[in-house]
């Protein structure tokens, strides 16, 4: 009996535990079929969304049939085969195919970036100018460390004066100041002078020369040479030979300078095409060079080929057949003109002009101060006492901050940088010190995850090595947590960019005709520019302009989110 009891239960229990495993599975099944189709439907509503936006910016369905069937035989047919077949039988080639399609992609945007910063704010022979005047301040504090080595408060004087006399030399001082009366307001007497230039820079010594050489040349000496010298040290660091760093400068110099005869021919200055291949045939040469060397993938340089030639040909052939291609509002003239009461002639210059001396801006005041605020708050703030309950209460206070409404900090810019510190009203500079303190936050906190990442074992060891703190930091934390401090960065400058709250809030222009010449000028930016089209009376503003603006903006947040996530998956994978 005794038995036979125990047996029952055994099996009662079995019986029991079948139908809790089933039932769990089914529950579990349940919830990834639910999770599964929110996220099928996040991502359908999202294309369903940027598909309807495209569609009124480049009116695809004005073309003419015979030219989307060229189209579809020449580029996307050939195209499709071939990344259907990465994705099914070459997976490394598949990758190789997109970040060589992509980084073309990204150099070209951060290329006009850099165009538009040397056609709008600085001359070609003023970098010049420029770059030679840090050199110059370098060399002087080299010197000084060299032969007074002890003498550190001095060397304290030479690395802050060094840059400014070379960069600035000592200005004529204009003194205008007049004595009033204190109720009256009456003017007693007046003190005005000016004196004059008493050293000057070095960027107005270099503009004074009589003879200068052409601005492509000054900018393949001070862009290309030295981008192609940090791409080449790092091609020879990761080859066993040691080669690259003279292969790369001979082979980035020569394309280059070559490329600046030819451009004219095509209607491109020689300046823009330096400045453009620099950013763009350099970097990619430097990742076809690892993709040779490592034997992976290599079949996947085929895939940018494969595009170009289809568009190449497909142009081609639809020109001699004569069939009309679409009628885009976002087109090359819509990127390069001005708006305009007429939405025919309307474009963005202005406000991406607008856009890119602002996040110039935001990057200059805000990483610098969010990776040093995270780097003191990780590695320096003490955990106990007094200090490390205030540590914490400012943790949390940053943590806070990253979530307040855009607008508020709108308000903070106003009442800080126009009120308090009397900026120009709705100026470049403003603008990028209010959106730096709506990203500042979250740059401090992904700055804090990167740096919080790195083993303290690699900490431990460079002690051991006798290193101090903040030779620890530099040579270990930080170069260890710069990928994901990067990262970090470029997501909240996607978000800086397309914010618009804040711009209302400081007076940003809701049109401007021309391109900002400065940091302290009127300006635009695209989100500011695209809300003055929504309110417009005329549709066509509404929806075909408003639409390329949408879409340009939309273009530039992709690229960015992009090379963030290509970023982080590079180091990932390589950790």
């Amino acid at each position: 009996m005794a038995t036979t009891t125990e047996g029952g239960e055994t099996d009662a229990a079995d019986a029991d535990a079948t139908e809790m495993g089933e039932v769990s599975r089914l529950r579990g099944i349940l919830f990834e079929g639910v999770t599964f189709g929110a996220t099928v439907f996040g991502l359908f509503m999202v294309a369903i969304l940027l598909l309807y936006v495209a569609n009124d910016a480049i009116r695809p369905f004005s073309a003419d049939p015979g030219w989307h069937l060229v189209f579809f035989l020449t580029l996307v047919v050939p195209a499709t085969a071939l990344a259907v077949h990465y994705y099914r039988h070459d997976g490394p080639a598949g990758e190789v195919a997109y970040v060589t399609l992509g980084l073309p992609i990204v150099g070209l945007l951060a290329g006009g970036g850099l165009v538009v910063l040397f056609s709008t704010v600085v001359t070609a022979g003023k970098w010049f100018g420029m770059v030679i005047a840090v050199l110059l301040a370098a060399g002087i504090l080299y010197a000084h460390r060299t032969y007074r080595p002890k003498a550190a408060l001095e060397r304290l004087f030479v690395m802050v004066f060094a840059p400014l006399l070379t960069l600035f030399g000592i200005p004529s001082i204009t003194v205008d100041w007049a004595f009033v009366t204190p109720m009256t307001r009456t003017e007693l007497f007046r003190i005005a002078f000016t004196t004059p230039a008493l050293l000057p820079s070095v960027p107005d010594l270099f503009l004074s020369l009589p003879v200068i050489p052409l601005d492509w040349m000054l900018l393949l000496a001070t862009v290309t040479l030295p981008t192609a010298t940090v791409f080449g040290r790092a091609i020879a660091g990761r080859r066993d030979d040691g080669r690259g760093l003279r292969e790369t400068l001979a082979a980035g110099v020569v394309v280059v300078a070559v490329g600046a005869f030819v451009a004219p021919l095509f209607g491109l200055k020689s300046q823009y095409w330096v400045v453009i291949a620099t950013a763009t045939l350099i970097p990619l040469g430097y990742y076809l060079e690892g993709v040779v060397r490592r034997g992976e993938g290599v079949r996947g340089v085929a895939f940018p080929v494969v595009v170009v030639a289809g568009a190449l040909l497909g142009a081609a052939v639809t020109n001699a057949l004569g069939f009309a291609g679409p009628d885009p509002w976002l087109d090359w003239g819509f990127i390069t003109s001005a708006t305009s009461r007429s939405p025919q002639d309307a474009g963005i210059y202005p406000a991406l002009v607008g856009s890119v001396l602002m996040l110039v801006v935001i990057i200059v005041s805000a990483f610098p101060v969010g990776v040093g605020a995270a780097i003191y708050l990780e590695e320096y703030a003490p955990d106990t006492g007094p200090i490390g309950k205030l540590v914490t209460l400012i943790e949390i206070n940053i943590g806070n901050l990253a979530g307040v409404p855009s607008v508020v900090y709108g308000l903070l810019g106003l009442a800080i940088f126009i009120r308090a510190i009397s900026l120009p009203t709705g100026s470049v500079i403003v603008g990028g010190f209010t959106v730096g303190l709506l990203i500042l936050p979250i740059i401090i906190i992904s700055a804090q995850e990167a740096i919080r990442a790195v083993p303290d074992s690699l900490r431990e060891a460079s002690y051991g090595m006798g290193a101090t703190r903040w030779q620890t930091i530099r040579n270990v934390v930080l170069p260890e947590a710069l990928p994901g401090i990067l990262t970090g960065t470029i997501l909240a400058l996607g978000r800086a960019i397309g914010e618009t709250a804040p711009l209302l809030m400081i007076g940003a222009a809701a049109s401007v005709r021309t391109a900002p010449d400065g940091f302290f000028a009127k300006f635009s930016a695209m989100p500011r520019q695209i809300f003055t089209w929504s309110s417009e009376i005329d549709p066509a503003f509404r929806y075909g302009v408003l639409a390329a603006g949408v879409v340009t903006l939309l273009v530039v947040l992709l690229v960015m989110n992009g090379t963030a996530i290509v970023i982080r998956n590079k180091y990932q994978r390589t950790d």
